[in-house]
């Protein structure tokens, strides 16, 4: 097994963390699309804070096995700050949370694409992560254009975004896994 298949079986479950919390983020926002603003910014500091976290220490952990490891802990330095600042200033306006979701939504796309464009050749399903990265470029320019659209669209269109690159992510994970298994066996 290479060096970066075995990197591949052995981080494969970072990326199916990250899928389940954002799809936990997602079904608990459509069900309750009713709280106040704050609870949203809670939610979505902690989503960000957590997801930030496991990046960044999985970029760091895996720093040698990846050429261009800087990358993943710019997303998780992203994350962590956003959560971060979230969690400092919850009394924040509805726009300056808009304008934080749109950013960190549009670099991580940025950042997911690049990623994907890295291991293009050593797995399967990198789609996947250009597909995750352009869906957050589109959201996070779709809450830039309409900052005006109201706070329960909002609501849905995180949880709705959050769901769907959550169970890409679940899926990617499957495929990292089974593509480390199928090294092993040849």
């Amino acid at each position: 097994m290479d060096g970066l298949s075995e990197f591949l079986g052995r981080v494969w479950w970072l990326f199916l963390l990250r899928g389940i919390a954002a799809i936990l983020f997602g079904v608990a926002a459509f069900v309750w699309p009713a709280p106040t603003l704050t609870i949203l910014i809670f939610l979505f500091g902690a989503f960000v804070l957590v997801d930030g976290v496991f990046g960044l220490v999985h970029a760091i952990r895996y720093r040698r096995q990846l050429r261009r490891w800087g990358l993943l802990a710019l997303e998780g330095v992203l994350g962590i700050a956003i959560g971060a600042l979230t969690f400092s200033a919850p009394g924040i306006t509805a726009f300056a949370l808009l304008m934080l979701i749109a950013a960190w939504a549009i670099v991580s796309g940025v950042l997911r694409i690049v990623v994907a464009v890295q291991v293009r050749k050593l797995i399967r399903g990198e789609w996947l992560l250009v597909a995750g990265g352009v869906f957050s470029i589109l959201f996070g320019v779709l809450l830039v254009m309409l900052p005006q659209i109201g706070i329960l669209t909002v609501v849905w269109l995180i949880a709705f975004y959050a769901i769907l690159l959550g169970a890409l992510f679940v899926f990617l994970a499957l495929q990292m896994r089974r593509a480390a298994s199928r090294v092993s066996y040849a």
